[in-house]
């Protein structure tokens, strides 16, 4: 069975205003031929109703984008695209200091973050705002374009001065995989087709980098993490004595005969049987739904997690995590929320806020009073019972949780735990 499934990119993009974001992302979908005909009549008619000589890219997205702006319902606007070589996902976030919101939950799944440079502003505060980010939620791969490469004479110095000043910001950032590419997005140099403007660039044009950048080894495939959604207990002839835990594998593989332990309880058994629908499997892997079966009839319900014997999470009640507060409603100091943690739920407050990040200058701030929203800082978490955590760097899936408030049912806060 073949673990390498990297048929689908998640990515996220993120640049200051009128830095080319939609132009970038209309041109990526207008050359690669991801629009329907009747879409480009539409946009050309309403460029040439405008007097443009060519057609606006920037309209392919600007739907979502005005419904967006105006507060109806879409806080990240999702497009979805495919080549022959891989399906994708764009999250188009706001990237407005206000919109740190958004550009969070657009990018918590992310594979990859395409971070826009204006070549004539070059690395700007929101360009430090947002590679901070994309650290922050551990995305693996940072594609920096310097943009409206056509405005600056497609200098090849200017595009260098900024990889000096990028790299000189990012040395201090966990990102491993940074790639630079010099464009013009309304021209189409190095976005899909190759530049003719700019022959000192050696690299590759944007899409072929989505199309080819190595991303199966993202996905943490060393710890077995298998949170338990539901019990299987059918009562059907034939299927008198069969106990199946049904959940998605966050991370790593599981085999037919492994040793595994659930937790919290600590139970030990092996695995007996895979069923991935109504086929039995030898073996599965994150992110494959399944049923699997135990050898011994031990305790296990929802919210368990069953781990490979030796290989398991922290079992913890007080952890620190990296909060970003996402309700408009400030944080209260004592008060109990609720936390999801896969498939976990338990009551938890705020013990302790120990620093906040400027997000404008990325400096810490002692001992803040509250979180308001968009406000990004570091707390410890006081839970009613255990939690089986890993750290958000090692296993995005059980390294990150959620705050609900019990009241409102309202999602407050979204956590990275360190």
């Amino acid at each position: 069975m073949n673990i390498d499934n990297n048929q689908l990119l998640r990515f996220t993009t993120a640049g200051s205003v009128d830095d080319g974001k939609s132009t970038l992302i209309g041109r990526l979908l207008y050359d690669s031929k991801s629009i329907f005909q009747d879409q480009i009549n539409a946009v050309e008619n309403s460029s040439k109703q405008k007097g443009l000589e060519s057609i606006d890219l920037a309209m392919f997205t600007d739907g979502l984008r005005d419904e967006r702006e105006q507060g109806i319902t879409i806080d990240v606007a999702y497009r979805y695209f495919t080549t022959p070589k891989r399906k994708f996902i764009i999250a188009d976030t706001p990237g407005h200091i206000q919109y740190t919101r958004n550009m969070v939950t657009g990018a918590s799944t992310a594979n990859v973050a395409l971070i826009l440079i204006d070549a004539r502003h070059g690395v700007i505060e929101q360009t430090r705002r947002h590679a901070f980010i994309a650290s922050l939620l551990n995305i693996p791969h940072i594609i920096v374009c310097v943009n409206k490469m056509d405005l600056v004479s497609y200098d090849e110095q200017v595009y260098n001065q900024i990889i000096r000043d990028f790299e000189e910001f990012a040395s201090k950032m966990l990102t491993r995989d940074i790639t630079f590419i010099p464009m013009s997005a309304l021209d189409g140099d190095n976005v899909v087709h190759r530049s003719e403007n700019m022959s000192w660039f050696q690299g590759a044009p944007l899409l072929y980098t989505l199309e080819t950048l190595h991303i199966s080894s993202d996905l943490n495939k060393l710890d077995f993490r298998f949170p338990v959604q539901t019990v299987i207990r059918p009562q059907l002839k034939g299927f008198e004595d069969y106990r199946g835990y049904a959940g998605r594998l966050s991370s790593g593989v599981v085999r037919k005969g492994d040793e595994i332990t659930a937790l919290p309880s600590g139970f030990t058994s092996k695995v007996a049987s895979i069923h991935l629908g109504d086929q039995e499997v030898e073996e599965a892997f994150a992110p494959m739904s399944v049923a699997i079966t135990l050898a011994d009839d031990i305790d296990v319900a929802r919210g368990d997690m069953l781990v490979r014997s030796n290989n398991v999470p922290e079992l913890s009640q007080e952890f620190d995590i990296m909060m970003c507060w996402l309700n408009d409603q400030p944080s209260m100091p004592r008060k109990k929320y609720k936390v999801m943690h896969s498939n976990n739920e338990q009551v938890c407050m705020i013990k302790e806020k120990v620093y906040k990040i400027d997000i404008k200058s990325l400096k810490r701030m002692d001992t803040p009073e509250e979180f308001q929203m968009n406000e990004i800082g570091r707390v410890t978490l006081k839970t009613s019972k255990v939690l089986m955590i890993d750290s958000y760097r090692e296993n995005r899936m059980t390294g990150s949780v959620i705050l609900v408030d019990e009241q409102t049912h309202e999602t407050v806060a979204a956590g990275m735990i360190v």
